[in-house]
């Protein structure tokens, strides 16, 4: 974890050939342009670690041309011992945003990072880089902020774990308010259906200083879910914006802006408009980190238009039906085949994974989780009966409540065995979820081993090659802009055995 690796500050220097010689200094010096504001109020941040990369990202404001700016990583926060500098294009095209991936670090250790323009220097942002013989590994995992429904006092919980990293799997940003009940802070500005309103609505969350110094303290490993666009769309189509060539012009601008404002490498949005965030993340042979993306590449819903309960619907069986696309379905069956599979292979995927029996029927399903695409479920579930994988985890989001769940080898038998252990975050900063769709569910899903419709927080996951444990981490009061952070309940996976111990 950042903590222990903070230890290693005081090792010993890289090598001398690995410095500048005359490292550069983001201080004022004479003949600097003068800028008036501070170009960097949007934060650092950084993203998507390897064992020898990271991603650092920033974006200008106040700046209308193209301008070039300086960028610094250091292994010391004062800046003594720069291992990498070098200079980074903002264009007005990308909406000025930054993206830099050194390369060549060293595996497994932390490091600081700023950036420069004219006199103006940016905070200071801290990351670490991958260790291959990690023994351990945190994760801390959010879903679901809304910006007016709550504060994002949460994150000052998480930076005080210091995970190695933060997996973040949708509802970063919310495009419309909803519900009922009292708002701590609003949006003040209508639903984002262009580019300059996403990424006004994304520079807004942006000066929350909850959430920036979140970014600027760990390594964000993000994907999307539906608020990011529009409620509930699938794939192509929308809900709210019905007509095709409207909604993939919406789309599209809720894509490059999400882009623009996540350290990601800038070459996953592709000139076809794909944004290709599934990707993996390897701890060597302690941990692997399939993340996925159940939004962009699924077909429309089953017999409904967005999420609504449905029932007698042959279509979620269709086996053309797919939440991952042919493409990342494959992808995904590869890489759980690998020989040199880890000790824990953890999916991390944006809703709930788990059968949920309704009390409409036995064939009532909600159609915008994983149960109306049932076809999937059960292709990616064998896919982790395959020899090369072991103690796998679900990792979620989007339904507004904590969840652990058995994962069985076929829902509609319940004696059919546990193959694997589903762990879903309530949201950071929001209402929870419909009480009438989850309270019956404890009830009616035996697999349900904790279910909790009423706090919001984010869940913290310590990960050693012997278990997998969990801390609940719920939100004293989301209107209190100070409040503090308690354990709702901890769950233990044990190596070798699927399922979750109180």
């Amino acid at each position: 974890m950042l903590s222990r690796r903070r230890l290693l500050a005081g090792a010993a220097a890289l090598a001398a050939t690995r410095f500048l010689e005359a490292p550069l200094r983001a201080r004022p010096v004479s003949g600097r342009p003068h800028l008036g504001r501070d170009p960097f109020a949007l934060g650092v941040a950084s993203g998507d670690p390897g064992t020898d990369s990271v991603i650092l990202w920033t974006r200008l404001t106040g700046i209308t041309e193209d301008r070039m700016i300086g960028w610094e990583l250091a292994e010391d926060a004062q800046f003594r011992r720069i291992v990498r500098t070098g200079t980074a294009l903002a264009s007005a095209g990308r909406g000025h945003a930054v993206h830099v991936e050194p390369q060549g670090l060293r595996a497994g250790r932390p490091y600081h990072y700023r950036f420069h323009i004219g006199d103006a220097v940016s905070r200071t942002g801290q990351t670490a880089t991958i260790d291959p013989g990690a023994q351990r590994l945190r994760i801390a995992l959010a879903s679901c902020q809304h910006w007016e429904q709550g504060w994002f006092s949460a994150y000052r919980d998480m930076v005080a774990a210091m995970p190695d990293a933060v997996l973040h799997v949708g509802d970063y940003i919310y495009e419309k308010s909803f519900g009922g009940g009292p708002d701590v802070r609003r949006f003040d500005a209508p639903q984002p259906e262009t580019l300059d309103d996403y990424r006004a609505r994304h520079a807004l969350y942006r000066t929350d200083p909850d959430l920036a110094q979140a970014h600027a303290s760990l390594p964000f490993i993000v994907t999307w879910d539906d608020h990011e666009v529009e409620n509930d769309y699938a794939g192509s189509q929308g809900v709210a914006t019905q007509e095709p060539a409207v909604f993939l012009r919406r789309r599209a601008a809720a894509y490059q802006a999400y882009f623009e404002h996540m350290p990601i490498a800038p070459a996953r949005l592709r000139a076809d408009g794909e944004a290709r965030l599934y990707r993996r993340f390897d701890w060597g042979r302690l941990a692997s980190l399939h993340v996925l993306d159940t939004r962009q590449y699924r077909t429309p819903h089953p017999c409904s238009s967005g999420g609504q309960i449905i029932e007698e619907c042959d279509a979620v069986s269709d086996p053309a039906a797919t939440m991952l696309g042919g493409a990342q379905e494959r992808w995904l069956a590869e890489g759980l085949g690998r020989s040199r599979a880890p000790q824990w292979t953890l999916l991390g995927q944006q809703t709930l994974f788990s059968r949920l029996h309704l009390p409409q029927g036995p064939q009532a399903r909600y159609s915008d989780i994983w149960d109306g695409y049932e076809s999937t479920r059960r292709r990616v579930t064998a896919m982790l009966e395959q020899p090369s994988v072991h103690n796998s985890v679900f990792l979620g989001g989007d339904v507004h409540s904590f969840w652990v769940n058995d994962v069985q080898r076929d829902f509609d038998r319940p004696d059919s065995g546990t193959i694997a252990t589903e762990i879903v975050t309530s949201c950071l900063a929001s209402r929870n979820g419909p009480e009438a769709l989850f309270a019956p569910a404890r009830a009616l899903n035996s697999h349900v081993r904790f279910l909790n419709n009423s706090r919001a927080g984010y869940v913290l996951l310590d990960v050693t090659k012997e278990r997998l444990s969990a801390q609940l981490r719920a939100v004293d009061d989301l209107a209190d802009p100070s409040s503090g952070c308690a354990s709702l309940a901890s769950f233990v996976v044990e190596a070798g055995r699927a399922g979750a111990i109180a």
